[in-house]
């Protein structure tokens, strides 16, 4: 893991950053319906983050992407809250502090953004995940913000800056 970057998306990372999302998706047994599987944006994440205040990251190493994350502003939200977006790493990347370097990256965009806090969804069986979430300094809140399209993904977690 010595030669990993972390660099914004480019038009030809697409495929590669569908094909990772997915996979991670169907290796944790997630539903296909009501989560990320199925989002549109999946297969053009590039274009998809050429918006205002959102950004996607992936995790490279030696020309393959091994993860991925961005931010954006909260979908169907009145507020300054941005959200971690479809943070997902193949099993060679988990347990090696990259998830640590990818959510301390996304949220220091968030608050170059202006943001004032970070949501995510996640699900109950992502442990690992919900552990890294904590110790970054999200709570669990009981109630999901906003509309993402997720839902079956049961689990809410809020960051303040």
């Amino acid at each position: 893991m010595e030669n990993v970057i972390i660099r914004e998306i480019r038009k030809k990372d697409n495929l590669q950053v569908a094909k990772v999302i997915r996979q991670v998706l169907a290796d944790m047994g997630v539903p296909k319906i009501g989560t990320a599987y199925e989002d549109p944006s999946l297969d053009k994440m590039f274009e998809h983050y050429q918006k205002p205040k959102a950004t996607y990251f992936v995790v490279e190493e030696n020309g393959i992407i091994l993860g991925c994350a961005g931010v954006a502003p909260l979908d169907n939200y009145e507020g300054n809250v941005s959200e971690l977006q479809k943070m997902y790493f193949l099993k060679e990347a988990r347990g090696k502090g990259i998830g640590h370097k990818m959510i301390a990256v996304c949220l220091e965009r968030a608050k170059e953004f202006g943001f004032t806090a970070c949501y995510l969804e996640t699900m109950h069986n992502m442990e690992a995940a919900q552990k890294l979430y904590k110790k970054m300094g999200f709570d669990y809140i009981d109630t999901r913000m906003g509309d993402t399209g997720h839902y079956s993904c049961p689990v809410f977690m809020l960051k303040t800056f």
